[in-house]
């Protein structure tokens, strides 16, 4: 799925109201029942897959906004995790090998990123954790800008790192 091509929707109006009516049990109205049979497919989409690949680059210490729609639209109760109110919330999805690919312009992987911190990788590790996704590695590309040797350096130590990954993947 390439979320840059794909057109997700907006999470609000009834989609928004379909999340609280559906946390309250109540029945769905028209627009809600469309709406959440919307939101439905795309987390089904992700539940079947065996495996997940994520690339992504790293804009301004998080993630860009497209990724986190797609998170925000499929992150739904009832979808991809439960809420019991005496014992928490509980994941919904199955595990799987899942590889996340990072490129930022700075060096996060040897922390030489000048006190910046990378916020990508522990939101996206946090919130497949939440919905059940918790056999994931991630690969960091970094520096992709700057002078010439530092960035082709990166670039053949994830690829390295790639390699050895997929041949588990």
């Amino acid at each position: 799925m390439n979320i840059w091509r794909e057109t997700l929707p907006e999470f609000d109006g009834d989609a928004l109201e379909a999340k609280y009516t559906r946390q309250n049990g109540r029945e769905f109205s028209g627009a809600e029942r469309d709406a959440f049979a919307e939101l439905e497919r795309m987390a089904m989409r992700f539940a079947l897959a065996d495996r997940v690949l994520i690339s992504t680059p790293m804009w301004n210490f998080g993630i860009p906004y497209k990724l986190k729609q797609w998170f925000d639209l499929i992150v739904q109760p009832g979808l991809t995790f439960r809420f019991d109110p005496a014992q928490g919330y509980f994941p919904l999805l199955k595990d799987r090998p899942t590889i996340v690919i990072i490129a930022s312009g700075s060096d996060f992987v040897t922390g030489m990123n000048r006190g910046r911190i990378d916020m990508a990788t522990p939101y996206l590790r946090e919130a497949l954790r939440f919905i059940g996704v918790s056999n994931v590695r991630f690969a960091l590309i970094g520096p992709t800008t700057g002078p010439a040797e530092p960035a082709r350096f990166a670039r053949e130590a994830a690829h390295r790192r790639l390699v050895e990954m997929a041949a588990g993947f």
